[in-house]
């Protein structure tokens, strides 16, 4: 099929895809604040354009975890406009939507809800930065859902084990299994896949009649051993994945050889770090699926705000000037000045024609100075564009590669180089330089009662969400447990006691019962926030990940958008649930202990484990994947101008019951 009108008929799903709105990203910025706004709204107006049949987003709507009243309004807002209304919808709900949507008091989509009138429904999983908290394991996403305006699905709430049952639907004789997974810290999210921890399921009748699409939020690159997920990890009866939290825009589908599936990754909508993946211009998909067939047409985003970086290397002008030249801090200065003169001049040619494109863009330029040389005075350079630029207060960026310095006497010998990277430095996630900095040091100055994860996420708590008594709290509640534990074995030597505790630690290290312990310190400091009567600060962050720096892909193509006319008519609320049995019940969240008499600070510090004590005296082999073969001309890609990608899966064999195993992945 060569063009897209020739898919749209009763036979085929259209789905606008999106991910990483971060809406309220900046929303205090005078230059900024509604960015994020306008691109949401040309977003909802594209899917109103091209009568979709629903949107899917893929996590990170909202910027922050509790967003402001001006974000929360525009977001109902422009829900109301574009996505309420008297056009039909043409497909129906197959599966049992009390496990779909098990997180609301209305569990059924909303375009089946008699009360409301839907043309447009949004299915969205939680994001890392909009995901759900508190003993009542909410988020914004479920305010929107218990308004009628979006579906929420994809949220696991068992720490132990996660089953995630798709959202089956059909449109004429087009069946699509719509799989979803919410956030997850992605350390404990991959020992749960090694754990042989993570079920999918899968209808019983006709396996090889639905087109499976999988939304996840997770880091797709790697950061760290068990800082992402590998996409060996998803099993291979899937079609499409596609991939939020990454910002770069990859949204072309690419093929892994290994699992057989094909992976989009729509990037964020917003620059939300000066970072090289954010320099790719932004695009949205327009998936089309008939069958087992699928096609992606991407589209350009328009109010997307220009973003130009580049990296200079002082050491590389040795014709201009060197460290000993005269005057060479104002030499450097107006090279500077030059460089950014034309990334100014280069969003100037490209913004012509395009009226909705904001007129100041963003512009980085990275400085390297190492090898003697001084950095000037950015604040001075920046008001030479302080009416030009969007960020005129961090235009440069200086950075010096770190030399590995001798043994020094009375100091921790620390390869500090390892921790800073010039090249990774921005928008590194302060749980990931904790996790790092423990990594190098030496043995003397390591973690002995708190582990690394528990501290990065209090740190992370303390900076992301303000909740000041999360390190705190963390420290406090591991100190007790650790005291009750050592009074529990009986131990009193103070040689006993330093072996006990690190046994103690290390057999916690990578467990739930981690994870618990960290959620209900969190928990503890919340709860003691609220009984002062505290609330949270509502800080304009930087986002709390960096993008890798990857290759852009291909030339923007817009495809002329296909008209068709809608039938009336709505699907019918009941739609034949076909029901799927639930392992183990997800456990309920602890609420947070508040009979715990409040110390000062100062005490809490001073305490020890000492002191406390001087007065009383697999997972199986992956059976082999069903002979399934995927011929070089099952699939065709062409991105050009006059066709769009045309992708064709073979038909899949599997199980009932799809069950991970980290052996499959090498």
């Amino acid at each position: 099929m060569s063009s897209g009108n020739t898919l749209d008929d009763e036979d085929t799903f259209k789905i606008l895809i999106a991910t990483d709105v971060h809406l309220g990203y900046l929303d205090k910025d005078a230059i900024r604040g509604s960015d994020t706004y306008n691109t949401l709204d040309e977003i909802l107006k594209c899917a109103k354009t091209n009568q979709v049949d629903f949107i899917l987003l893929g996590g990170d709507l909202f910027h922050d975890n509790k967003p402001s009243r001006r974000c929360l309004h525009n977001c109902i807002t422009m829900l109301r406009k574009y996505c309420m209304g008297d056009s039909p919808i043409h497909f129906n709900i197959l599966s049992d939507q009390t496990i779909n949507f098990n997180t609301t008091q209305f569990p059924w989509v909303n375009y089946q809800d008699e009360n409301l009138n839907i043309s447009i429904p949004v299915f969205s999983i939680h994001g890392n930065h909009d995901d759900p908290t508190g003993a009542e394991g909410l988020c914004a996403l479920d305010l929107l859902s218990a308004s009628g305006l979006v579906n929420h699905f994809g949220h696991s709430q068992s720490v132990e084990r996660i089953e995630i049952s798709p959202i089956l639907m059909q449109k004429g004789n087009t069946k699509l299994a719509l799989y979803g997974l919410g956030s997850i810290p992605d350390e404990r999210l991959y020992r749960m896949f090694v754990n042989n921890q993570v079920t999918m399921f899968r209808p019983k009748e006709d396996q090889d009649e639905w087109f499976n699409l999988f939304t996840i939020h997770q880091n797709r690159s790697k950061h760290g051993p068990t800082n992402y997920i590998p996409e060996q990890f998803l099993d291979d009866f899937l079609d499409l994945v596609v991939w939020g939290h990454e910002h770069e825009c990859l949204i072309a589908p690419t093929r892994n050889e290994q699992q057989l599936f094909y992976v989009t990754q729509p990037g964020s909508s917003v620059a939300t770090s000066l970072s090289p993946g954010e320099a790719t211009k932004k695009h949205i998909g327009l998936l089309r699926v008939k069958g087992r067939k699928m096609n992606l047409q991407k589209i350009p985003l328009k109010t997307v705000r220009q973003f130009f970086i580049q990296d200079v290397v002082l050491a590389d002008y040795e014709d201009l000037f060197t460290p000993d030249t005269p005057q060479v801090t104002k030499k450097v200065e107006d090279l500077c000045y030059a460089k950014v003169i034309e990334m100014l001049e280069e969003a100037e040619r490209e913004r012509l024609g395009c009226p909705l494109t904001p007129e100041k863009p963003l512009i980085r330029l990275r400085v390297d100075y190492s090898g003697g040389f001084e950095a000037f005075n950015t604040s001075r350079f920046s008001q030479k564009f302080v009416d030009r630029v969007a960020n005129p207060k961090d235009i440069i960026h200086f950075l010096r590669r770190r030399e590995q310095k001798e043994n020094i006497k009375d100091e921790v010998n620390v390869d500090y180089s390892k921790l800073l990277k010039p090249t990774a430095a921005e928008g590194l996630r302060v749980e990931d330089l904790v996790k790092q900095y423990f990594e190098v040091a030496e043995q003397k100055v390591q973690l002995s009662l708190l582990t690394e994860q528990g501290m990065g996420k209090a740190i992370q708590e303390f900076v992301d969400k303000d909740e000041k008594d999360a390190i705190q709290e963390l420290i406090t509640y591991q100190l007790e447990k650790t005291q009750r534990h050592l009074q529990a074995r009986g131990v009193t030597t103070e040689q006993d006691i330093d072996a006990e505790i690190q046994k103690f630690r290390d057999s916690k290290k990578n467990t739930a019962e981690e994870e618990n312990e960290i959620k209900e310190a969190i928990n503890r400091a919340k709860a003691h926030r609220l009984e002062r009567g505290d609330e949270p600060l509502d800080p304009d962050i930087a986002s709390e990940f960096a993008d890798v720096s990857m290759n852009s892909d291909e030339d923007s193509v817009l495809f002329p958008p296909p008209t068709r006319g809608r039938g009336r008519g709505r699907g019918s609320r009941g739609g034949g649930g076909r029901g799927r049995g639930r392992g183990a019940t997800a456990s309920e969240p602890k609420p947070a202990s508040r009979g715990r008499s409040q110390k000062s600070s100062a005490t809490t510090q001073s305490r020890s484990i000492m002191q406390a004590f001087q007065a009383p005296s697999q997972r199986p082999s992956r059976t082999a994947a069903a002979a399934t073969s995927y011929q070089a001309d099952d699939m065709t890609i062409d991105d050009s101008d006059e066709d769009m990608p045309v992708m064709k899966t073979a038909p899949l064999q599997g199980m009932y019951v799809s069950v991970y195993n980290v052996q499959s992945y090498k």
